[in-house]
């Protein structure tokens, strides 16, 4: 890949080629995504690819990455900040709604991206933690290890697993996002009527967690 800092042009006609690989990828997925399609969404010559990311591989490596960073290192940051348990819990929840808003099928993506190439793991993991990330990931835990520890002492929550509070509160944002249409099927609305689902869920979902610690 060309390096960042040669010049703009560079730059800008590599971002291009991440923008287009970004759509064209997240609907169709690696398996289905060409790189004539993308060259052509991007507007540059299809050898352009090949000189920036060498392969389609290469491309739907950076990719990926690209999308992991997308919501990840700010949900991580959230919970590994010195904010109260309250405050976290509403701070992941406005990002995740914010940022999957945006990008809606970046769940489903991401998803099949693991089921089909599982060693893609590892770059999520490095994506979303950076370098150290099992240490970083560790580190998040035993913070709120400890503030949950301190919250059931208190009599403010009923005793839970950090691990479980993580992914508990990950996943009532996401599952809408991922199994969307199944869910537009099974509730019977239209994509206007989704999109107000969503936005009464956004409001709605910070108070349904926290008194479900406190029950």
């Amino acid at each position: 890949m060309v390096e960042a800092n040669q010049n703009g042009t560079d730059r800008d006609a590599e971002e291009a080629i991440l923008e287009a690989a970004h759509e064209v990828f997240v609907r169709r997925g690696t398996a289905g995504a060409r790189m004539r399609e993308i060259a052509d969404a991007a507007g540059v010559n299809q050898a352009l690819l090949h000189y920036y990311f060498r392969s389609k591989e290469g491309l739907a490596r950076a990719v990926f990455g690209r999308a992991a960073r997308r919501l990840m290192p700010a949900v991580l940051r959230a919970l590994g900040s010195d904010l109260s348990l309250d405050e976290k819990v509403e701070r992941v929840i406005a990002t995740e709604m914010e940022v999957l808003g945006q990008h809606p099928y970046l769940p489903g993506y991401i998803l099949c991206e693991l089921a089909h190439h599982p060693e893609r793991a590892d770059q999520l993991v490095e994506a979303a933690l950076g370098e150290g990330g099992d240490a970083a990931g560790q580190a998040v835990v035993s913070l709120l290890g400890r503030q949950l520890e301190e919250a059931r002492e208190a009599g403010t929550i009923a005793p839970i697993d950090p691990r479980q509070f993580v992914v508990n509160l990950l996943a009532l944002a996401i599952f809408p996002f991922a199994a969307r249409p199944l869910l537009e099927i099974m509730l019977g609305l239209d994509e206007v009527g989704y999109g107000e689902f969503l936005e009464e869920r956004r409001q709605q979902l910070a108070g349904f967690f926290l008194r479900g610690l406190r029950s």
